[in-house]
């Protein structure tokens, strides 16, 4: 499919050139794009959905085959007018809305809607450059309709949890709350981790090391007690440790093998969605949704002087590792141009994406090469800078030969015990001269005076406690790593999935690390109890592939939605019929009618509430039971959260602004 054509219309004693439109989903896209195709076409923003499924209710024909009932947004109505007024007299509409399945949907959703009488262009590209945008609107091609019914079977599947398990929620636990068909699934992994911390239960453990000397000379070889009679072993007391101590000093020792070998370490692959928040948490501290909107800044577009706004990184929400064969040959011209051949692999490293990856994506790239980091630097916000060098670095090391470390061993024999001593020394840094951040910590050490057959002198045996550590609480990268592993969810949904359940919430961050809250938890229980097969990771990860299947037309998106909705309808009406409120009275009465007060749950966590609402609406904010220290204060502590994490503060806030990140020490 070609583009067609420009035409005249004549109104009047007017003519002019009716330019082709282009939609787009982002504003900051809109003014790159239209300097890229020039005055033949006119680019405007659909500000994401403007059709979608209704708020107030369902949305869902449920009966005559799971029907959606699209809307128009309500706030996006005079957009979408706006939209038909600049495009009524266009003969080609080009929807270049995001290139994965959702951006396929929003642009099928609206052309009903502009598209009537027109002739309609899909096109797609990875990256913002005007090379990419060019050959993009060369190939346009039809909506695909495969990956748009893989979409609206997603979100009707969702919408249909959220609108039916929600209002179970507010009836037996409390107002304003809900639940989601991935992001429960989320929650349980978090509470699960939880409770394995909270019933853990450390193990003690000892390890020995000895100090070894050889005739002539000064240096110390230290050596770690590596087996018992060639078997692995355990030291769970002290008692037992030393009584090992006691008999290796009446061991003699002798050097029974000296090694030493070549160990290459391969470069990592370029980025994907997931590693990339993996790695912007672990090395820039960024949590998911920060890093994705840094990204995609980065994405839409940065003013690089003199006018020119180019999108430095390639689409961000992908978890294929492929990368064009147009990018491949640049890096590679980069590679050997600035780092020298002996860096470039004769053919280039080719990386294997997961089963569920859509192939004809691209991983997270530079859309330039040659734009190195340091030169991006007086464009870039500090944010954005870290992120782009992350992704930078990380594309082009992952097209440089191996790193290559010299691994030395000296083994010793005490009798019945078993040493080793080892260290690695860097010959070749290959693909880490991109980052040096990435070298391994290095154990130089000299062994070359040790030969086998050698006696050495015992000069000290230091055993050491140690207890083996609960697994820690998942941070935001742990977290996403966890669900790619189980096979839940999709890139474009990590980060909503984490700021959802904190939003709710349900999970707090604490120092960078999520943990489910008093109410999260309950949540959490309540859901496993009555909705085990929503809840179950497994069950979950099958509906993420069967909308593969959907995508790839294997699969007819009304078998999926009737397999999903029998066994959860069960679920729904027993729970229904089953779970019985409870309220949690506490020992105080409301200061407007006296009736006893008692905990609910909102959206912000606990709070009391008076016993007869609706009929009075007394509230107040659920306290920790401790005074407010101030002079003259009546109120008591109450804990909230912001965005730096948990604090306590006075109940009779405006009025008393005290703060404090730990409660009193006097209280506990």
């Amino acid at each position: 499919m070609r583009p067609v054509q420009d035409e005249f219309y004549i109104f009047g004693d007017y003519n002019f050139m009716a330019k082709s439109i282009v939609i787009v989903e982002s504003p900051a896209k809109v003014k790159t794009i239209n300097k890229f195709l020039g005055d033949k076409f006119k680019v405007l923003s659909s500000m994401g959905h403007l059709i979608d499924l209704p708020k107030s209710t369902l949305g869902v024909d449920i009966k005559h085959g799971f029907i959606p009932k699209w809307i128009v947004v309500r706030d996006k109505s005079k957009l979408l007018t706006k939209l038909k007024k600049d495009t009524e007299h266009a003969k080609n509409i080009y929807f270049a809305t995001d290139p994965d399945r959702e951006g396929e949907a929003i642009g099928w959703n609206l052309v009903e809607h502009i598209g009537d009488g027109k002739k309609v262009y899909r096109v797609t590209f990875q990256e913002i450059t005007k090379e990419a945008v060019l050959k993009a609107f060369e190939h346009p091609r039809d909506f695909d309709k495969k990956r748009i019914d893989a979409q609206v079977a997603r979100r009707i599947l969702d919408r249909i949890v959220g609108y039916k398990i929600s209002p179970l929620l507010w009836k037996k636990v409390g107002s304003r709350l809900s639940a989601g068909r991935v992001q429960s699934v989320a929650l349980r992994i978090i509470v699960e981790r939880e409770r394995e911390i909270e019933q853990f239960v450390p193990k003690e453990y000892w390890q020995i090391t000895v100090d070894l000397k050889k005739a002539e000379y000064d240096d110390l070889l230290t050596a770690a007690l590596e087996k018992i009679n060639n078997e692995k072993f355990e030291l769970p007391s002290q008692e037992e440790a030393q009584n090992i101590v006691d008999d290796i000093k009446r061991q003699e020792f002798t050097v029974s093998d000296v090694s030493q070998r070549e160990v290459k370490r391969k470069a990592s692959p370029p980025l994907i969605t997931s590693t990339l928040q993996q790695e912007a948490f672990n090395k820039l501290r960024f949590n998911a949704s920060r890093t994705m909107m840094i990204a995609q800044q980065l994405y839409e577009g940065i003013d690089l002087g003199d006018g020119e706004t180019v999108g430095l990184i390639t689409y961000m929400r992908t978890d294929s590792v492929n990368i064009s064969q147009e990018a491949l040959d640049r890096v590679r011209q980069y590679i050997s141009a600035n780092y020298g051949k002996k860096y470039l692999p004769k053919v280039p490293n080719k990386y294997k994406s997961k089963k569920s990856a859509q192939e004809a994506h691209e991983a997270i790239r530079p859309s330039n090469v040659s734009r190195k980091p340091a030169d991006m630097r007086k464009y870039l916000a500090d944010d954005q800078y870290q992120l782009y060098e992350l992704i930078w670095n990380r594309f082009v090391s992952s097209q440089i030969v191996p790193a290559v470390y010299e691994y030395k061993k000296v083994e010793i024999t005490a009798g019945r015990y078993q040493f080793g001593a080892s260290g690695s020394t860097l010959l070749f840094d290959g693909f880490l001269t991109v980052d040096k951040g990435l070298r391994e910590e290095e154990s130089k050490i000299d062994f070359s005076h040790f030969a086998k057959g050698d006696h050495l002198t015992l000069r000290e045996v230091r055993p050491t406690q140690h207890f083996t550590k609960p697994p820690p609480r998942y941070s935001d990268a742990s977290l996403v790593k966890a669900l790619e592993e189980d096979g839940i969810g999709r890139p474009s949904t990590y980060a909503s999935i984490i700021q959802t359940v904190v939003m709710r919430n349900y999970v707090l961050r604490d120092r960078g690390y999520l943990q489910p809250t008093e109410l999260g938890t309950q949540i959490c229980d309540l859901l496993v109890e009555y909705f085990s097969k929503i809840m179950d990771l497994g069950f979950t990860a099958k509906m993420e592939d069967s909308l593969d299947l959907i995508e790839e037309g294997k699969m007819d998106s009304s078998d999926l939605l009737n397999e999903f909705y029998k066994p959860f309808k069960e679920e729904l009406d027993y729970a229904e019929a089953n779970i019985v409120k409870t309220e949690n009275f506490v020992d105080k009465h409301c200061p407007e009618c006296n009736r006893q007060m008692v905990v609910k749950w909102g959206r912000r966590g606990k709070f009391l509430s008076c016993s007869g609402f609706p009929a009075c609406k007394f509230a107040q904010p659920f306290t920790v039971g401790i005074k407010c220290p101030e002079k003259n204060c009546d109120g008591e502590l109450v804990k909230r959260k912001s965005s730096r994490g948990v604090f306590y503060g006075c109940s009779r806030y405006p009025e008393c602004t005290y703060v404090t990140q730990e409660l009193p020490a006097e209280t506990g």
